[in-house]
């Protein structure tokens, strides 16, 4: 955002905090900048500060911001909760308390921290012969401050990359980002290794976005002819608000980028959580007629089914054997694919092919195939290392994952490529002294064999998994049908977590799950918050009731009736769970003749006061006929509309009232054009 007006409030003895506050400024393209230099001495009298933003700054002594400094600080207020920035510098032990005592100051005195800081400088008592922290902040420290005064999105996990920041950024040009009004600009990059996204405005209010492979650690050399791609940019830019950003966004994926955008989807039943490591196949076998009675298309076999010498019965051993675990499947995988057909469901598998326990035949033969210092002491994230996907050797090993099982089993239907770990001990022994170029060739080593894959398997479809949706880029995309959105499957959380994902990802790539996660929640509210993406089942059945099995029955035969909606329609956001207690989504397809509503109350106020929905995307000239479905057996609407035919006019202007004051409760409206 660009500030027209800072103001630089400091305390400095040594000149070291008014550098780091000048460089923050910088940093955040200030077109002006006042400042209140109380080194020497105090205000006569209270100073009210209401700039657009306050950077306040102050030397730390023994943990503490200097008396001296407080005192002088405390004569400036604001009376309209000003923003401010309480920054500290520190050359001797730590900041310890320092900014928690600046942040809680500023606070009392009417200022409102958006974003505070800590950096390093000389101390006072620095000395020839006893220098403390001598000639900081050098250049590299008012970079870094230069750089905190921007906004900057990154990562530096190299796997696993979006475990902590999400690739993507909305930006509202003249007034913050709203639903549909205003002009946005939406973006994210095709990458799915170290990203940065860095956001400043310049000394003539123009606004740069600078987006692309990080360059942590990164410098590549490249040779005499060759050629280096970067990462596509992708974004949009609409004058409708984020809603019809996405919704652009949503046809160009389905359009142009995810694999097989405009096909169909499978609904599937899932065994993690109901048997984790321990199943066989009597178990399998009954899980696939489960699926059948269910109504879904699929069975998924999820971890545990493989590695001999160190069979997978955790996650600590057999990840890198990809052979079927003999005394626990002991006709294969072959077998497990006919069972499945012959109970009347396709059969799909489980594969996290690019990692590697320790304990594994694979790392005994090869560890040198995987990324980690050879000088220290091994570091494992969920008891794995990754394997280094830059080694052309690897490539095809991982490659042969895939390929080994669909040549054994041509009619295996669907795969949950999974991955789990970040880069650890970063070192690659296949590159050597080029080192800086192993997060870069990596991660093109990863999309070489999503590309093989995808070139001998064209119809195969694969989920994109990696410890939820910390692998979520539209170039891996390319190659993959979905993506699971997070192992967090409470329907509360999913709320929030598919809201935001449906920012600039259409339904048919977010796969949402019914799970026991949050028992507190009904099976219909967990079920008809899954619907509203690309729905599976991960529970177990036996858990049900008659009534729920009921229910559930019909929700999966809703919704492969109305799939064709809820996946290719256009998705109206119409009340957000950020902004109030409820929240509600709607798909309209493309002739505006059938719509899904789906409606939720979260955690409601005690007699709160409901009002209706209006909907939106709908022909304003046609007769819509309103009926509730996923009703529990037994169960009436008490929807008031319910069974009634309105204009779209009406259900747009004037609405309907779909929430209620009861907790986690759901309703799935459908609309349906009446001639």
């Amino acid at each position: 955002m660009k500030y027209s007006n800072i103001h630089l409030i400091y305390f400095s003895p040594t000149h070291t905090s008014a550098k780091i506050v000048y460089a923050i400024a910088e940093g955040m393209g200030a077109t002006s900048m006042s400042e209140s230099d109380v080194t020497c001495e105090s205000l006569d009298m209270e100073e009210y500060i209401d700039d657009e933003l306050t950077i306040i700054a102050a030397p730390v002594y023994g943990g503490h911001v200097a008396e001296t400094a407080l005192e002088r600080f405390r004569m400036f207020r604001s009376a309209h909760h000003a923003p401010v920035v309480p920054v500290v510098l520190y050359g001797n032990r730590d900041y310890e308390d320092a900014l928690k005592e600046l942040c809680d100051l500023v606070s009392e005195q009417g200022f409102v921290p958006v974003a505070a800081g800590a950096f390093i400088g000389e101390h006072s008592f620095s000395r020839k012969g006893m220098p403390i922290a001598e000639g900081r902040p050098d250049e590299s420290d008012l970079n870094q401050a230069t750089e905190f005064g921007k906004k900057i999105i990154d990562t530096k996990l190299g796997s696993r990359a979006a475990m902590h920041a999400y690739p993507f950024f909305e930006i509202g040009l003249g007034a913050p980002a709203s639903e549909n009004t205003g002009d946005v600009l939406m973006g994210t990059i095709g990458w799915t290794g170290n990203y940065r996204f860095t956001f400043e405005v310049d000394n003539a209010g123009n606004l740069r976005v600078i987006s692309g492979i990080n360059p942590y650690a990164s410098a590549y050399e490249l040779k005499p002819n060759e050629w280096f791609v970067t990462p596509e940019f992708i974004f949009t830019l609409s004058n409708q608000g984020t809603g019809k950003a996405s919704r652009d966004i949503h046809d160009w994926a389905r359009n142009y980028q995810i694999k097989d955008g405009k096909g169909d989807r499978l609904t599937l039943l899932n065994n993690w959580e109901s048997t984790g490591f321990n199943f066989n196949e009597k178990k399998l076998e009954e899980l696939m007629k489960e699926a059948k009675h269910l109504g879904v298309d699929m069975f998924l076999l999820d971890d545990g089914w493989f590695a001999n010498k160190y069979p997978r019965q955790n996650d600590k051993a057999g990840l890198g054997d990809w052979e079927v675990t003999h005394d626990k499947l002991p006709n294969g995988i072959p077998h497990l694919v006919q069972t499945a057909k012959d109970a009347g469901v396709k059969f799909g598998i489980w594969i996290e092919p690019e990692m590697v326990n320790p304990k594994s035949e694979l790392f005994e033969k090869h560890p040198d195939w995987a990324i980690h210092l050879p000088n220290r002491e091994t570091y494992y994230y969920r008891n794995q290392l990754v394997l280094d996907l830059s080694n052309p050797k690897v490539q095809d090993y991982v490659f042969s994952v895939v390929d080994n099982i669909m040549t054994e089993n041509p009619d295996l239907a669907f795969f949950k490529w999974d991955c789990n770990s970040p880069i650890t001990n970063v070192y690659s022994p296949y590159l050597k002294e080029k080192q800086n170029q192993l997060y870069i060739d990596h991660v093109r080593g990863v999309y070489n064999v999503f590309k093989r894959v995808a070139e001998k398997y064209p119809q195969l479809p694969s989920m994109l998994c990696s410890g939820g949706g910390a692998r979520c880029d539209y170039e891996a995309l390319k190659y993959f049908t979905e993506f699971w959105c997070s192992d967090n499957t409470d329907p509360i959380e999913r709320l929030y977590i598919q809201w935001g994902f449906s920012q600039f990802f259409p339904a048919k790539a977010m796969c949402a799950h019914v799970t026991s996660w949050n028992k507190n929640t009904s099976i219909k509210f967990r079920t008809d918050v899954a619907m509203m993406c690309k729905m599976g089942f991960d529970i177990s059945l036996k858990e049900m009731n008659e009534d729920e099995m009921k229910y559930c029955q019909e929700a999966v035969a809703n919704y492969k009736r109305l799939k064709g909606t809820i996946l290719d329609g256009d998705l109206y956001r119409l009340v957000s769970p950020y902004e109030t207690n409820h929240s509600s989504v709607m798909y309209v397809d493309k002739a505006k003749s059938k719509s899904v509503l789906f409606a939720y109350d979260i955690h409601p106020r005690f007699g709160e006061k409901t009002f209706p929905v209006k909907l939106q995307g709908l022909d304003p000239n046609k007769k819509y006929k309103v009926q509730e479905i996923n009703l529990m057996p037994g169960q009436k609407s008490t929807l008031v509309t319910d069974g009634g035919t309105f204009s779209g006019d009406f259900l747009m202007k004037i609405g309907m009232n779909v929430f209620s004051t009861a907790h986690a409760r759901s309703k799935v409206i459908e609309l349906t054009e009446v001639h």
